[in-house]
Order: structure tokens, then sequence, then C-alpha cells
């Protein structure tokens, strides 16, 4: 995949600024683009973009083809004449981080409202619009809306909890086919708007889907389940960088041998409608496909898991054979092998570098350095997963992998590496990309404004608290979109 030489950004639609509590899909995201256009930026990162379940992590969804309710716009309902402006009027929110807590019902109330507004006062064409959404996405929406409404009939348990034979009411399914295709309507005019102004949107596939969602309910045969559906074996990580104990993420894993035989029919639709949503897909935990750490289900960390072959090669022409060659970016960090690099390499796809992990004793360290890029690369100041640079930079090894004394030693290279006094280090790393052979660089916004550690957007292994930084209004200034383009220019980025 030719990615062409550019730049951009990292940036959740949630982190957007705005007066409801959370970042949408409405006239910040325009205003954002505008930026990131004037900036010279032309490709913007977002994470999973579906609706969030436990911990209301992007990688734990309710659903792998759903879009998250949070993202609607409340001043987009209104402009349609499905809410009245009094009904987000004095909205009881700060300009701080995202509260989950207060957001999600109140948000729900709103969507109610504005599904009431949808039944009584939608144009002819809008009813038209909604019936082609249901029949084009046939292949998840049923389940999907079936799925959500029985969880709301059960008080939102596990679905492994519910009783048997249970039946959803169709008004309640009714609701979240409105609610997806409000969704979806909203997010293809935003990517409309991007392509106009010369940004691509690159997507992120979480390769594992959360126990509790309608892939897993209603594709029980694809997971490793005991008899009363609940996980036997569920992914991770061994330890690494970000703990010593590795990660339990708790998904459950996949019987690929039983999706293979079926010709990865389930991977064909979510990858299809992947691609309808976006110009470019990150591949999350890339490695997982040629060999995943599998750890029992009763086990309290990762450390005790083992490696079990994926699919490898297998799945992904069976991808292409459906689809065409795939514009896919392989997120290879952790334990990577050389069959990993194998498979990537078959279809081109470009891997990731993360400058911070450069010159401390990671693994990749090496790879991470620029002077060993190659030019099908995606290279990163860091990711969702780090800290920002400034948090990085200002560390004193209160974490459980790196000593004082091993962080001093980081610093003492990172200085003799980048030739600088360390004083504006996020800036130094941006513009050591910028020079980079990398086909693409990218940067947090955090990292774009400097910001320490309280930007932070997600801790490995720390289970709440995560994804809840947002920007600040007007923090996004034409004096930084003016230095940003500067660099572009300067090495040949625009």
């Amino acid at each position: 995949m030719d990615l062409g030489r550019s730049c951009g950004i990292l940036l959740h639609p949630t982190s957007l600024p705005g007066p409801y509590g959370v970042g949408d899909l409405g006239p910040e995201a325009f205003r954002f683009v505008d930026w990131m256009h004037s900036a010279g930026a032309r490709l913007w990162q977002v994470l999973p973009l579906g609706p969030v379940g436990y911990g209301e992590s992007p990688y734990q969804l309710f659903s792998a083809f759903a879009g998250n309710p949070l993202l609607i716009s409340p001043d987009l309902l209104v402009k349609r004449g499905y809410l009245w402006p009094a009904d987000v009027a004095n909205p009881p929110f700060q300009h701080g981080a995202v509260e989950f807590e207060k957001v999600l019902p109140w948000k729900r109330a709103l969507l109610q409202k504005a599904f009431a507004g949808f039944q009584t006062r939608a144009t002819p064409a809008d009813r038209d619009a909604l019936a082609a959404f249901v029949a084009e996405s046939h292949c998840w929406l049923p389940a999907y809306a079936q799925f959500m409404a029985l969880k709301e009939a059960h008080g939102g348990t596990v679905w492994s909890e519910w009783e048997p034979g249970a039946v959803a009411s169709e008004e309640g399914i009714a609701y979240h086919r409105f609610v997806q295709f409000e969704f979806f309507r909203e997010w293809n005019a935003l990517r409309d708007y991007c392509a106009s102004r010369g940004i691509r949107i690159m997507g992120d596939i979480p390769i594992y889907v959360a126990h509790d969602s309608a892939d897993v309910w209603s594709n029980r045969d694809l997971f490793q389940l005991d008899a009363h559906g609940n996980p036997t074996a569920v992914a991770g990580v061994p330890p690494d960088y970000f703990s010593a104990t590795g990660q339990l993420w708790g998904n459950p894993v996949y019987r690929w041998d039983v999706e293979a035989k079926r010709g990865f029919p389930w991977w064909i639709d979510r990858m299809r409608e992947a691609l309808r949503m976006f110009d470019v897909v990150r591949m999350d935990h890339f490695r997982g496909f040629e060999a995943y750490w599998a750890v029992p289900a009763h086990e309290k960390t990762a450390q005790h898991g083992r490696w079990v072959q994926g699919p490898g090669a297998a799945l992904f022409r069976a991808l292409e054979a459906k689809l065409g060659a795939l514009p896919l970016v392989a997120e290879n960090l952790g334990v990577i092998t050389a069959e990993v690099e194998a498979v990537r390499n078959e279809f081109h796809f470009p891997g990731m570098a993360i400058l911070q992990f450069a010159f401390g004793k990671d693994d990749q360290a090496q790879s991470f350095r620029p002077h060993n890029y190659v030019r099908n690369l995606v290279a990163y100041t860091g990711t969702h997963d780090n800290d920002t640079v400034a948090g990085w930079w200002k560390s004193e090894g209160k974490d459980s992998t790196r000593t004082a004394a091993q962080i001093e030693q980081e610093k003492a290279f990172a200085r003799a590496y980048l030739n600088t006094d360390g004083r504006d280090m996020p800036w130094t790393l941006i513009r050591t990309l910028m020079m980079s052979v990398a086909e693409a660089a990218l940067f947090p916004a955090q990292d774009v404004l400097r910001l320490g550690s309280e930007a932070r957007m997600n801790t490995p292994s720390v289970p709440s608290g995560n994804w809840r930084w947002r920007l600040q209004p007007g923090a996004l200034t034409g004096e930084l979109a003016a230095s940003l383009k500067e660099l572009a220019k300067l090495y040949g980025r625009v």
C-alpha cells in the first residue's frame, strides 16, 4: 500500500471539544479537519469507533461493526428536526475530561427523544434513507439491534446470564436501528468532508472482540466458550514494556479452525464494513494473526499463557481474494518473530515504529531508531497506550518495568541521539519523524500541544480512568498549524 509521504494526527473523536460532555461528529469535528488541512496533515487516525462497553474502552465494544452512539451530534439532531433547541440547552457538563458516568445516561435519554422525533417528524426521504441503510447493513445490524434491545431488557447484564428464550421488543430493536443509521449518516458526511480537504482517515480494527458483544452472542461457535457461553481461554500478551505481569485483556479467543473451514466469512464481512468507513485501517495486535497468547480463563494475570498458532497468511489471502488489495497498516509491536514479519511482508503492509521506545530496553528499540527506518513504515512519537512525550521525558521510574537508573540512561542516550538539551522534547521528536524516510509520520494531538501525563489517553493494565482526555476549546491554534506545516513542507510531507 502506498501511503504517500505524509504526516497526520492521532485523535479519537471523543477527545474533541464541545459543550455536550464528550466529543462528537458535529461542528467541532469539521473544525478539526479544517485545522489539520491548514497544518498540512493528510492523515487522521482514530481509535475504534464502536459502542463502548466495559471500562469505556474502544477496544472492548458491544459490536465490531456498529458505531458509538456517544459520537452522535446533538447539534445535527436539532438541525434535522428530531430534537428541539430546548432539548440541548444548558447541557450539564464542563469542558474538561469525559465524565462517562454522566454522559452515558444523558446522551441515551437525548437519543430516545431524537428517535421519537424521527418517528413523528421524519421526511419521506429520511425514511427511505433509513430503509436503505437497514438493507445494506444486513450482515450485522439485525443481530446488533436485537442484542442491544435484549441487553437493556436484562438490565445491562452480560448475555451469558440472560434468561433462555428471551425476546427483544420491536420498539427497542427499531431504536437501535435508528441510532446506527444516524451515526453512519454523520460519519459518512464527515468522511466526505475529509476527502474534500485532502485528508484520509485511518481507522483501527481490534483483533479481538469483547465477550459481552453482539459478535460473540450471535456467533458462539467461532469462539472458545464453555456450555454456558463463558470463555475457556482469553487473550492478552506476555510481560512487556508496559507491564511486568503482561496484559490480560479478557477477550475470548477465536476458534480459527472453524472460521478457516468456512472461508473466513465473518472476517470478510468485518473488513468489508471497515473499508466502507475508512481509507486506511490499522490492524491492532497484528502478531496475533500469526500466533496469539492464550491464557486460561481462570488466571488473574497474563503470565501463564501460551503461544498458539493463528490463521497466518491464509486469512489475508482470503480477504484479498474477496476485497482486493488491502490498505492495511500492521501494528507489529511487542514480541515480533520472523514468521510475523513474513506475513506482513507478503502483503506489503506497512509496519509501525514508536520513537518513544527507541532509547530504552524495549526489544524493538533498534528498529525504532530513525537511522534504521524503511520507507514502508508509519512512525509515531507515541500511541494511545503511551504516556505523552512530555510525560515520558519527566518520568522518574515509578512504573513496573523501568528503574530510575534505566530512565537516566534512556534520557542520556536520547539527548545524544537527538542532539538536544531536552527542553522541547515533544517537538524534537516531531521534527525527527518529519525528516525520517518513513512514509507516514503520526503525532498524538497531546504531543503537538506539548501536554504532560495528565493528558495521557490510556494506561495499559489500569482498568479504570482511561479514555477521558479532551482538547480544550481553541487549543489547536493557527500558530501550531503553521509550525507543523512548516516542518511538513521542509521535509516533503505536503
